[in-house]
C-alpha cells in the first residue's frame, strides 16, 4: 500500500508561509534578483547561504544581510567545473541539509541577429542551464537530508526563469538567453517528475521586468524603456516583494502542493499583455 507523507496541520498564515529555521541556498544572491530574495527568505527567519561569483560583493552583501538575521556567504562560479566544485564543496561545509535551493545565477548576452556570436550560447548556457542542472545535482544529498529531517515538508527547488523563455517573443536580442531560459522552464518540469517521489518539489519563477544590472542599459534609455513599459498591463516595473511574495510560497508549507510550474511574475505581460 502507497505510503502518504502527512504533516501536521499549520494553524493559520503565520505557520502556513513561515520558512523560520529553513536553510536557503540562494545562488547569483549578491545582487539583483537573487538578492531581493535573499533579503526576503533572511527576514522571514531563514538561514540564507548566499552564493556568488564575485567574492567582494559575496562578502560585502552577507554582511549587510547579516544585520537583519542570518546569512553565510559562499564564493563559487557555475560557469567552470572546478568553480562548481568548489562552490558545492563550500555550501555543503556550512549546509549540510538544504531546505530551498534557490537556482537564481545567471549570464546574459545581447548581440543583433547577424552578430550574436556563437559563444554567447557557449557562455550562457553554461551558468543558466549546465551550471543550473549541475548544482542541482550536487546538492541533492543535502536536500534529501532536509526531507529526512523534515517532519513530511518536502525539500524545494525553486529556478529562476524568465518570462522571454516563452510564451512572449523578447524584443530584445537576447536570442541565447531567452533559449537557455525556456532550456530552465522545461528542465524545471523534467526534474519534478524524477524528484517527486523524494518529497523535493521542483518550480520555476519567470520574472518579467524587474531594475537589476542586467535590464539597466534598458531602463536608462527612454525610448527602450517606454517600449517595454507599455508591455506591461499593471504599468509597473516589478518590486523587491514581488518576487520576495512567490519565493516564500513556494518554500513555506503554503506551496507544498505545487510541483513541475512556471509561476509568471510579470504584470501580467505575458498572460495578458
Amino acid at each position: 500500500m502507497e505510503k502518504t507523507r502527512t504533516s501536521p496541520g499549520p494553524t493559520g498564515p503565520d505557520e502556513l508561509f513561515s520558512v523560520a529555521g529553513k536553510t536557503v541556498v540562494v545562488t547569483g544572491g549578491a545582487t539583483g534578483i537573487g538578492r531581493m530574495i535573499a533579503e526576503g527568505f533572511v527576514t522571514a527567519g531563514a538561514r540564507v547561504v548566499l552564493v556568488s561569483r564575485r567574492a567582494e560583493a559575496c562578502t560585502r552583501a552577507a554582511a549587510e544581510l547579516r544585520q537583519l538575521g542570518h546569512c553565510e556567504a559562499v564564493v563559487g562560479d557555475l560557469a567552470t567545473a572546478e568553480g562548481a566544485d568548489r562552490m558545492t564543496t563550500g555550501i555543503l561545509a556550512v549546509a549540510p541539509a538544504v531546505d530551498v535551493l534557490v537556482n537564481n545565477a545567471g549570464a546574459t548576452w545581447v548581440a543583433p541577429l547577424e552578430s550574436h556570436p556563437p559563444e554567447a550560447f557557449d557562455e550562457v548556457w553554461a551558468v543558466n542551464v549546465k551550471g543550473l542542472f549541475r548544482l542541482t545535482v550536487d546538492l541533492l544529498p543535502a536536500l534529501r537530508a532536509a526531507v529526512a529531517a523534515g517532519s513530511g515538508d518536502p525539500a524545494r527547488v525553486i529556478n529562476i526563469g524568465s518570462i522571454d523563455g516563452g510564451p512572449v517573443v523578447s524584443p530584445v536580442e537576447n536570442y541565447a538567453y531567452s533559449a537557455s531560459k525556456a532550456a530552465v522552464h522545461q528542465l524545471t518540469r523534467h526534474l519534478a517528475r524524477a524528484l517527486a517521489g523524494e518529497g523535493v518539489t521542483v518550480n520555476a519563477v519567470a520574472p518579467g521586468l524587474f531594475a537589476t544590472a542586467m535590464t539597466e542599459p534598458l531602463l536608462s534609455d527612454p525610448a527602450q524603456r517606454d517600449r517595454l513599459m507599455s508591455a506591461i498591463p499593471l504599468g509597473r516595473i516589478g518590486r523587491a516583494e514581488d518576487m520576495t511574495g512567490v519565493a516564500l510560497f513556494l518554500a513555506s508549507r503554503a506551496g507544498a502542493y505545487v510541483t513541475g510550474t512556471v509561476i509568471p511574475v510579470d504584470g501580467g505581460e505575458s498572460g495578458c499583455g
